[in-house]
């Protein structure tokens, strides 16, 4: 069996891919700021970064900041992986990416070029947004009594679980390119989405849909970060709440 690398390997996707691949009977290292042996900020590079490229066949490369720095971490990564001769780095990004002109994502597309143009064999899956994406953002909206939202939006969440089996089957093939999008199971509104939470956690909460205003809006409006085409999850919003919310209700 190969031997993999997972970066960010210890976050909400990365473990999910690493467990995955474990129990495939792949080889696995595990690549974050903190998991030893190899512990390194990708954005700084080093001798640890060599080594934990060193024998490695295949980079799942989930490891992403979203405070900056993305592009320099994985222009580090691509040069220790031609210098170990790495075969096959794979790569997971976000649906909308070249339609939605927000920084993140701008930069998420930025590190798809730069895999691209690598010389390496490569692989890039696009997602929609995970569902805790969505739970912290309902956590965070929910605190005051009245629920503000965007108004017109849409999302079609994904279960990360999902996304990891996807990812580890892609790993463990050949190099594919940029590889069919995948969507969740449904485009819901973000009204829906909302009271599906609220429902959950057993908080009474009116909502108001507010209409913002400029590009980055117009464009998630427009549904620039959405795939419908692809809609491939099987698990619900409204099922992972079941899982993570449960009885633990909230104030």
């Amino acid at each position: 069996m190969t031997t993999i690398l997972v970066t960010g390997g210890t976050g909400t996707l990365g473990r999910l891919v690493t467990e995955r691949l474990r129990a495939d009977g792949h080889e696995m290292r595990v690549l974050s700021r903190h998991a030893q042996p190899y512990a390194v900020d990708l954005r700084e590079g080093g001798t640890v970064l060599d080594a934990a490229v060193a024998g490695v066949g295949t980079i799942v490369h989930c490891a992403t900041t979203q405070g900056g720095g993305d592009e320099e971490a994985a222009a580090h990564l691509i040069a220790a992986a031609r210098r170990a001769g790495v075969g096959h780095l794979v790569y997971i990004s976000i649906v909308g990416v070249d339609r939605v002109p927000l920084g993140y994502y701008e930069t998420k597309f930025a590190v798809e070029r730069l895999i691209e143009e690598s010389g390496l064999g490569w692989t890039v899956l696009r997602t929609t947004q995970f569902h805790d994406l969505l739970l912290r953002l309902f956590d965070s909206l929910a605190k005051p009594p009245v629920v503000l939202l965007p108004a017109g939006l849409k999302d079609q969440p994904i279960e990360a679980a999902e996304v990891a089996a996807r990812l580890a089957e892609l790993a463990s093939g050949r190099p594919a390119g940029r590889v069919e999008d995948m969507g969740g199971p449904e485009v819901r509104t973000f009204e829906s989405l909302a009271r599906s939470y609220l429902r959950a956690t057993g908080r009474r909460r009116a909502i108001v849909n507010v209409p913002l205003w400029g590009r980055t809006y117009r464009a998630f409006r427009d549904g620039g970060h959405l795939a419908p085409a692809q809609a491939v999850g099987k698990g619900t919003f409204e099922e992972y709440l079941a899982v993570r919310v449960g009885g633990h209700r909230r104030a």
